[in-house]
């Protein structure tokens, strides 16, 4: 990674965040009432919240979004694994935040969060995810975040 030399007098120029705009995807109304809380309070824009796969991909196809936030189990027959295959088919980066982290998650997100976890690991889930996805060097991850390479 190249860090260029910054001259006598300048400034450097803060690194513009990759998440700025997250979809929440939860289908446990009060995880995803403190989910997006405590997104709120730490400056990020909620596209929407929402349980299920129908309403997750009309928000995904409408655009705006930076990252997708998903649990896997959802209300409805399509999980949190297809909201994963529509954002990644959009570009889209997917944190999955469920119990237990599919099998096939390495191929469909950037990360696991494994529940329970307190909204300030939540929020620095997005940060590592945030560096992860700018190239830069990383926070210190929080416990529970199980990362992998990032999605193109």
């Amino acid at each position: 990674m190249f860090f260029g030399l910054v001259k006598e007098g300048e400034a450097r120029k803060p690194r513009r965040k990759a998440v700025r705009t997250v979809l929440v995807v939860e289908d446990e109304p009060l995880v995803a009432f403190d989910n997006e809380h405590a997104l709120v309070q730490a400056g990020y824009r909620i596209a929407a919240t929402v349980d299920d796969y129908a309403h997750a991909a009309r928000v995904i196809d409408a655009g705006g979004v930076d990252l997708v936030i998903a649990d896997v189990t959802l209300h409805g027959k399509k999980s949190g694994i297809d909201v994963a295959r529509h954002a990644g088919a959009q570009g889209l980066p997917v944190l999955f935040v469920t119990g237990r982290c599919p099998m096939d998650a390495r191929a469909l997100a950037v990360g696991c969060l494994a529940k329970p976890f307190a909204p300030r690991d939540l929020v620095a889930a997005i940060a590592v995810v945030d560096a992860v996805l700018r190239g830069v060097r990383q926070p210190k991850s929080p416990p529970g975040l199980s990362l992998f390479a990032p999605i193109s």
